[in-house]
C-alpha cells in the first residue's frame, strides 16, 4: 500500500469516529476512516448467550493488568462501529445539573467547560441521527428540550407495564427509556413485517443479527459510505503511532500497520476517537522529543482521570412469570439526584440511575453460577429462575481520579482503578431492593456479572471516559474547548476521553453530540471543498 494523503484522517469507527466521518463527509472532501478491525460477522453467534458472555466471543484478544497485578481481558471490541455494537443503545443526554460541579460523598465531579445550553442543539441531532425512541415529559430530571423525540417509545410488554404502573403508584416516575432501537411497532405495540428490530431478548451486550441496534456503523458509516464517494473505510488497520512535524506542533503522519506492513497516511487533520482508552494509549505511544511523555502531555493528564461508573447488573425474581420479550424499555430517576432536586431519595448526595436491561436466560444464568446466591430459591431450575426474572442495570457516579489511568510499563498496558463514590452505589442498590417488594418482586438482587464482559474488573470497560479531559488551561488539561489538543494544532479527539466528569446516564449520547460540535469547527476550518 503506497502513501497517500487525505483531508481529514479520523481514527476508530464508535461512535465518536463515526459521527465524525458521517458529518465531514459532508464537506466533499477527501476523508479517511481507520478501524482496527473488520466487520462483525453476522452468525448465528451473534444471539448465542454463551457464545457472547461465557466465551467472550466478540471481545478483543488482549491481556491487561490492573492495578492489583491480576491480568484481564478488556471489554473492548474491535469492529466498524466499535464498542457500540454490543452496546445497550439507551440513549439519554446528560443532566442539566451534570454539567455543574456535583457533589459526592467522596468528593466532588467536577464542573465542564462547556455548559449543556451548548450541548442541546448537538443532543437534538444526536437523536435524530440515531432514530432515538421515547416520550419528553415523563422523566422529572430530564433538561430542557424544544423538540420531542423523533419517533415514540417502545412499549413495554405487560408485565413491564404492570411495573412502571406499580411505581407510579408509589410516587415514583418510571419512564420510557430512549432507544437506539429501529422497532417499526404496529397498533398493538409487535414487531411489524419490515421491522429491523424484532421483540426478543438477544439485544443487550449482543450483536444486532439484523442489524436492528442503532449502533455506529449502522446509523452512520455504511450511510456515508453509500452516498459520498469522498469517504474511504480503512479496515484491519492498527495504528502504531502519530508523528509530528519538526516543531513538534503539527502531526504529518499517522503510521498504520496493515497486513503487517508499515503504511503511514497523512492528513491535514487527524481525529482519535478509538475509545478513551485506546485514544489515551495511542498519545502515550507517539510520544518523541518535543512530546516525551506523549502527545499533548503538558499536563501529565494523558490516560489519568479514568472513568467507568460504577455499573452493575442485577437479576430478581418476580412473584408472577415475566414473559417479556424485549425488557429494555423502562427507566427510573427518582434517585438520581440529591434529596433537594430528587425528593424521593432520601439522601443529601446523589445515587443514580435504574433501568431494565436484556433479560437474562436459563444458560446465562448457570454460566453465571446465580443459584448459589438465590439460595432461598431450593431446588429450582435455571429455566425456572430465567421464566420469572426481572433484571435491572445501576449505574452511579464515579468520581475522576489522577490515580485512576491507563498506561504502559515495560510495553504492557496497564489500567488502575481505586473504586470511587460506593457508598452511592450501594445506597442506589438498597433503594431498588426497597422499591421491588411494591411490584411483586422479590427484594432479592443477584449479581450478573459477565454482561460487563468476560474477566473483567468492577464495572468492565465499558463507559469509558475521562483520559484526555477537556479544558482551557493546558496545565491541567489535555483539550481545549473544541477537543483540539493543547499545543497541537491539527489534532482532535472525539470519543469519550474529553469528558471531566460522568454523570450517571451512558455518555453514547453524548459522544455523538459532541463529534457532531466538533465536526461544525473543524468543517468551518476545512472551508469549501
Amino acid at each position: 500500500m503506497s502513501e497517500d494523503r487525505y483531508d481529514v484522517v479520523i481514527v476508530g469507527s464508535g461512535p465518536g469516529g463515526a459521527t465524525m466521518a458521517w458529518k465531514l463527509a459532508q464537506t466533499g472532501r477527501r476523508i479517511l476512516l481507520i478501524e482496527r478491525g473488520d466487520y462483525l460477522k453476522r452468525e448465528r453467534e451473534n444471539w448465542d448467550t454463551r457464545e457472547v458472555f461465557a466465551k467472550g466471543r466478540y471481545q478483543a484478544e488482549e491481556t491487561w493488568t490492573s492495578s492489583s497485578g491480576e491480568t484481564f481481558r478488556p471489554g473492548l471490541h474491535y469492529f466498524v462501529g466499535g464498542n457500540s455494537k454490543v452496546y445497550g443503545a439507551v440513549l439519554l443526554r446528560l443532566r442539566r445539573e451534570d454539567f455543574d460541579a456535583v457533589r459526592h460523598p467522596g468528593g466532588t465531579a467536577p464542573e465542564w467547560p462547556v455548559k449543556y445550553d451548548v450541548f442541546e442543539p448537538y443532543y437534538q441531532a444526536a437523536e435524530e441521527l440515531f432514530q432515538v425512541r421515547g416520550r419528553r415529559g415523563e422523566d422529572p430530571t430530564e433538561p430542557p428540550s424544544p423538540k420531542p423525540y423523533p419517533h415514540d417509545p417502545i412499549r413495554h410488554e405487560p408485565r413491564i407495564q404492570a411495573l412502571s404502573d406499580a411505581w407510579a403508584r408509589e410516587g415514583l416516575h418510571p419512564f420510557h427509556l430512549p432507544m437506539g432501537g429501529l422497532l417499526d411497532q404496529d397498533e398493538t405495540g409487535a414487531a411489524t413485517p419490515h421491522s429491523r428490530l424484532l421483540r426478543c431478548d438477544p439485544f443487550d451486550g449482543y450483536p444486532s443479527l439484523t442489524n436492528g441496534k442503532a449502533d455506529a456503523q449502522v446509523m452512520c458509516v455504511d450511510p456515508a459510505l453509500q452516498t459520498h464517494p469522498n469517504l474511504t473505510l480503512l479496515k484491519n488497520a492498527y495504528v502504531e503511532r502519530l508523528v509530528t512535524d519538526a516543531s513538534g506542533r503539527s502531526v504529518v503522519g499517522v503510521e498504520t500497520i496493515v497486513e503487517g506492513r508499515a503504511h503511514t497516511v497523512r492528513g491535514d487533520i487527524v481525529v482519535v476517537a478509538c475509545g478513551a482508552l485506546s485514544s489515551a494509549l495511542l498519545f502515550l505511544r507517539s510520544a518523541d522529543e518535543h512530546h516525551p511523555e506523549g502527545l499533548a502531555n503538558r499536563s501529565g493528564q494523558v490516560g489519568r482521570n479514568y472513568m467507568r461508573h460504577n455499573n452493575a447488573t442485577v437479576l430478581a425474581i418476580s412473584r408472577v412469570p415475566n414473559p417479556t420479550e424485549f425488557q429494555k424499555t423502562l427507566g427510573l430517576n427518582d434517585f438520581y439526584h440529591a434529596h433537594a432536586l430528587s425528593p424521593a431519595n432520601p439522601f443529601e448526595f446523589p445515587l443514580g440511575h435504574i433501568q431494565m436491561v436484556g433479560k437474562s436466560d436459563g444458560m446465562q444464568i448457570e454460566a453465571e453460577g446465580l443459584p448459589s446466591a438465590l439460595h432461598w430459591l431450593p431446588e429450582k431450575p435455571f429455566d425456572w429462575i430465567a421464566r420469572h426474572s426481572i433484571d435491572f442495570w445501576l449505574t452511579s457516579e464515579d468520581l475522576p481520579r489522577p490515580e485512576n489511568r491507563i498506561f504502559y510499563r515495560d510495553g504492557r498496558v496497564h489500567l488502575d482503578l481505586a473504586e470511587t463514590n460506593m457508598d452511592g452505589h450501594r445506597a442506589l442498590r438498597e433503594m431498588l431492593r426497597s422499591i421491588c417488594d411494591k411490584a411483586d418482586i422479590h427484594p432479592h438482587l443477584a449479581d450478573r456479572r459477565l454482561y460487563l464482559g468476560r474477566d473483567t474488573p468492577i464495572g468492565g470497560t465499558a463507559h469509558q471516559a475521562g483520559t484526555l479531559r477537556f479544558g482551557e488551561d493546558p496545565d491541567t488539561s489535555v483539550l481545549d474547548l473544541d477537543c483540539r489538543a493543547h499545543g497541537i494544532d491539527n489534532l482532535y479527539a472525539t470519543d469519550a476521553g474529553f469528558f471531566p466528569s460522568i454523570g450517571a446516564v451512558n455518555p453514547t449520547l453524548t459522544i455523538i453530540a459532541n463529534a457532531l460540535r466538533v465536526a461544525d469547527r473543524i468543517a468551518e476550518r476545512l472551508g469549501p471543498a
